[in-house]
């Protein structure tokens, strides 16, 4: 449930399990939800959406706390913490439930991304335009418990080893005064 001071921001930046350990480590987010949107599927499985048929991308619903952390700053995270450039794939995932999206669920956001997305190109951050799709939020679906804090749950699973673990040195050396104190 959310309170009167957070938001929502939906991001899709691969594997969700990636996501969520990113932004679940953030001053200023309230929850992370794995889950499923973009697509036309009703009540997806993660087994229609890993078929690429549902239209559905993985993606990270977060609650945040705009007082504390900007959705500008959640952008910038986003962005630093997955390739923006390749169309429908991060890493050895590859299809369209892998694509990289944000879902606005208002108009201030679809600015925001739409702005910020013109400015990484026009400053050529990366080697390749931004191929991300900046789409409205028309529903999320949470994903299945056992996809929920699944770094937090598996820390030791090959995939968070070769593939989360990266991510989250990554963040740490590039946003250390964002994260949150353990």
């Amino acid at each position: 449930m959310l309170s009167k001071q957070t938001q929502i921001a939906v991001f899709g930046g691969g594997c969700f399990w990636c996501t969520e350990a990113v932004f679940e480590r953030l001053r200023g987010v309230v929850s992370v939800k794995s889950g499923y949107s973009g697509g036309e599927t009703e009540d997806p499985t993660y087994e229609e959406v890993s078929s690429g048929q549902t239209g559905h991308a993985e993606v990270l619903q977060v609650e945040y706390d705009p007082s504390e952390i900007s959705y500008e700053t959640l952008l910038n995270v986003f962005f630093a913490t997955h390739d923006p450039t390749t169309m429908n794939q991060q890493g050895s995932d590859v299809g369209t439930q892998y694509r990289s999206i944000i879902l606005y669920s208002n108009d201030i956001q679809r600015r925001e991304a739409e702005a910020f997305i013109e400015k990484l190109n026009n400053e050529e951050v990366f080697d390749a335009p931004i191929v991300t799709e900046v789409k409205s939020l028309e529903k999320f679906y949470e994903a299945e418990e056992y996809h929920q804090e699944y770094y937090r749950n598996n820390p030791d699973k090959p995939y968070c080893q070769a593939i989360i673990n990266p991510k989250i040195a990554k963040l740490r050396q590039k946003f250390a005064p964002l994260l949150k104190k353990v």
